[in-house]
This record gives structure tokens, sequence and C-alpha cells, in this order.
């Protein structure tokens, strides 16, 4: 459960920016939408090594 204390005098939008970064970085909405569905570990070992290529390709193209 996340606590954000609000200060005295302190705008509720700043609050709720505060809550929405706060919220972000705990990553919950990614880990629910993993969990609605099983995705096998050969699956997710292979998007993992997709997304290395990827990334590995741009890291290559900006040397050039």
């Amino acid at each position: 459960m996340l606590i954000i204390p609000i200060k005295d005098g302190e705008n509720i939008d700043r609050a709720l920016k505060r809550f929405k970064r706060k919220f972000d970085r705990t990553q919950t909405m990614r880990q629910l939408r993993s969990r609605q569905a099983f995705t096998k570990p050969s699956v997710s070992r292979r998007a993992q090594i997709q997304k290395a290529q990827y990334i590995q390709s741009l890291r290559d193209q900006e040397e050039i």
C-alpha cells in the first residue's frame, strides 16, 4: 500500500502527481498484466533475447 504524506498547505494536484510517480515506480500495473496469462519460460526467455538483440542493434547503429 502506498502512503503519500501531504504537507501543510500542499496543493492536492502536486500530491497526486507524487502518488502517480511512486505508483509507476512500483510497477504494479505491469505485474498485474503479466499475471493475467501464463507465459511459458521458453517464451519469456525468447522475448528477453529479442529485446537484447534489438538494443544491441541500436547501439551498433549509433557507433557507425
